[in-house]
């Protein structure tokens, strides 16, 4: 069997009343099919379960939840609540065997798709052997890889340096290392093990013609000939849904290539709370954290160097920008102190490390640096990002906002640099939101409303679901129409009506619920079956602006200055990249300027991780950032939930 073409991104508001034709007591009874791979029982209790189209059989003891034992065998379930039975996007197809249908499962499937197998990954528990499709992950979202940079003198901390040098003889019995020292002079050199394992018998073979590889102060390697051409390294922008790499030459300063790809921890959850709840509930989680980082910048490393035709041992040092859970979780410390109050990381800075130190195999002395971060919620990625928008170069009065999950701001008046985290939600990644998903082929990404609605979407095909830039486009427009209220609530019909005659009939309702519907696949579909935007995912995406939009108050007031003085606004991240401003402004996300004053700042993470690589000053220089940025608790502010409050209205 095959999923539906439209796998369900919505749940019902009310269980349907009659579940007749599902079995006894709600069990959906499907024959298992009859291959040999599907046989009982091993003897050991455990219980079969077969994964398609992966082609998977596990073993797991009985009632382990099918989201667990496909999670702890590498195969992805699309999952946002890391599965906590929250989110109602795990969705896989029972194809043989019987799995209860559960309350939840009522309201995230029709009866036809309860019928026909489908079931909550997280709520399945798995009590007798099990056949299950698991609808494919989309593990390439649309990602922003470039973003605002500035112009840097290259002085990579990678050197290469091609000496001749005179043959050993009865007369110069210098060593072989002393010899190659000699004759680079001008820099003071430790050597690596791998350097002098190679070292007499590259020398000898090469004619004593050879290049010496240097890492800031260590030799990590001699090539035969002149090699001096062929430099490379790796930025990576850790992100907490998307990972970004981009290869550099750095003889040249210029990318080579760039791929991104959805970070394997996905399973574990959308966000950094749930990852760090993950390793405090299950002991082994930190380290199969640890390893999904690992093999995501494995799968990157394999992309850029085959697009690039470089071969992974060229690659001599990697920057990496992540937020302090990211960085944590992939160095395998313990994140938990980063959860719970108040706060704390392990450490703000991290020692370079080994590239094998990480599970990543390019050259042997390859080093990783990682970008230092200013908190446990303000970390590395927007370190990073003030270097690369050069917030301490510039004198304007700048406003740097990167819209996530976790809402970093940070703040210039020329003098002074203020930073704080929000705590935005899931709703821009659309992990609340009924018909949301992740910016990927189906999303709708700009929503146009006039006489009728007109979408962009991605990868031009039909609608499947709503997601960031989307929705915040969405809200906007019925704001702009007047269906949506300053408030946040839908219109009644009658006022609909008057002020929007052709747009009226799609606001409608799903049990007791307002919903203004987006895409119909049919004239005559009930609008459960529909692409639509519910009364309550008007609430999330309010919650999520709130917070943002109170967290740049509060900065603002922190260094006197009045919205309106603000002579920039930076929307950073994958994001921010693709948000309208003049929907940010509309629904009150940023302050009230005019657009272009609003600039789309890109991956300005990765942008700052590509400065660290290229330049050893500018590396110096994110290092500096930390004692000039002061840092403002939200969260210690009495005032911050009357402010939370005052900025949930949309603005007139």
């Amino acid at each position: 069997m095959t999923p539906p073409k439209s796998p369900p991104q919505h749940p019902h508001p009310e269980p349907p009343e009659n579940l007749a034709g599902l079995g006894r007591e709600g069990l959906l009874e499907l024959p298992a099919p009859v291959t040999e791979r599907q046989v009982a029982h091993d003897g050991t209790g455990r219980v079969l379960l077969s994964f398609s189209p992966s082609g998977r059989d596990v073993r797991v003891p009985p009632g382990v939840t099918v989201f667990d034992a496909a999670s702890w065998n590498g195969i992805a379930i699309d999952s946002t609540c890391g599965g906590h039975g929250t989110c109602k996007k795990c969705h896989i197809q029972v194809l043989g065997g019987s799995v209860p249908v559960s309350r939840l499962d009522t309201r995230a499937f029709t009866p036809d798709q309860l019928r026909a197998g489908w079931r909550l990954a997280c709520l399945a528990q798995a009590t007798n052997d099990l056949s299950v499709e698991v609808p494919p992950l989309v593990t390439r979202p649309k990602a922003a890889t470039v973003g605002v940079g500035r112009q840097v003198i290259l002085r990579p901390a990678v050197q290469k340096r091609y000496v001749e040098l005179a043959e050993p003889s009865l007369a110069d019995q210098r060593t072989d290392l002393v010899r190659l020292l000699d004759a680079v002079d001008d820099l003071e050199l430790t050597a690596d093990l791998h350097a002098l394992r190679r070292l007499p018998g590259v020398l000898r073979a090469a004619d004593f013609k050879v290049t010496a590889v240097v890492v800031d102060d260590a030799l990590v390697d001699v090539e035969a000939g002149d090699t001096t051409e062929r430099m490379f390294g790796l930025a990576v922008d850790l992100g907490t849904t998307t990972v970004v790499a981009t290869l550099l030459d750095l003889t040249t300063g210029t990318p080579v290539s760039v791929h991104s790809m959805l970070n394997k921890q996905q399973p574990f959850g959308a966000d950094v709370i749930t990852r760090i709840s993950a390793t405090m509930m299950d002991p082994t989680a930190l380290d199969r954290l640890r390893q999904a980082a690992t093999d995501t910048l494995t799968e990157l490393v394999a992309d850029v160097c085959r697009d690039g035709s470089v071969a992974p041992e060229e690659v001599y040092e990697v920057a990496i920008a992540g937020n302090a859970t990211m960085v944590a979780l992939l160095l395998g410390v313990d994140p938990e102190p980063i959860g719970v109050a108040p706060f704390i990381q392990a450490s703000a800075t991290w020692p370079t490390v080994r590239a094998t130190e990480i599970g990543l195999s390019l050259h042997p002395g390859a080093r990783v640096v990682l970008i230092p971060a200013l908190g446990a919620y303000v970390g590395g990625d927007i370190v990073a990002g003030m270097l690369a928008a050069g917030m301490d170069r510039d004198k304007r009065t700048r406003l740097f906002i990167d819209v996530g999950t976790n809402c970093e701001i940070v703040l210039s008046d020329g003098e002074t640099i203020v930073a704080t985290a929000a705590p935005a939600g899931p709703a821009f990644e659309g992990g609340s939101i009924r018909c949301g998903m992740r910016a990927a082929d189906g999303a709708i990404e700009v929503v146009r409303l006039g006489e009728d609605v007109t979408l962009q979407v991605i990868g031009d095909v039909a609608p499947l679901g709503l997601c960031g830039s989307g929705l915040v486009d969405a809200v906007a427009e019925l704001v702009k129409v007047g269906l949506l209220d300053a408030s946040g609530r839908f219109v009644t019909d009658e006022v609909a009506a008057t002020l929007a005659p052709t747009l009226a009939p799609r606001l409608t309702s799903i049990g007791q619920e307002r919903v203004f519907v987006l895409h119909s696949p049919t004239p005559e579909a009930p609008p459960q079956d529909c692409v639509y935007l519910s009364q309550r995912d008007v609430r999330e995406l309010q919650f999520a602006k709130g917070a943002i939009a109170t967290g740049w108050a509060l900065l603002l007031e922190e260094l006197g200055v009045a919205p309106r003085d603000v002579q920039q606004v930076l929307l950073a991240g994958s994001f921010g990249s693709y948000l309208s401003a003049a929907s940010a402004v509309r629904i009150g996300l940023v302050p009230k300027l005019p657009v272009l004053r609003i600039v789309s700042a890109g991956n300005v993470a990765g942008e700052g991780a590509k400065m660290a690589l290229l330049s050893s000053r500018e590396r110096a220089g994110a290092t500096a950032l930390l004692e000039e940025v002061r840092y403002v608790e939200l969260s210690d502010r009495s005032d911050f939930n009357d402010r939370f409050i005052d900025h949930l209205s949309f603005p007139g």
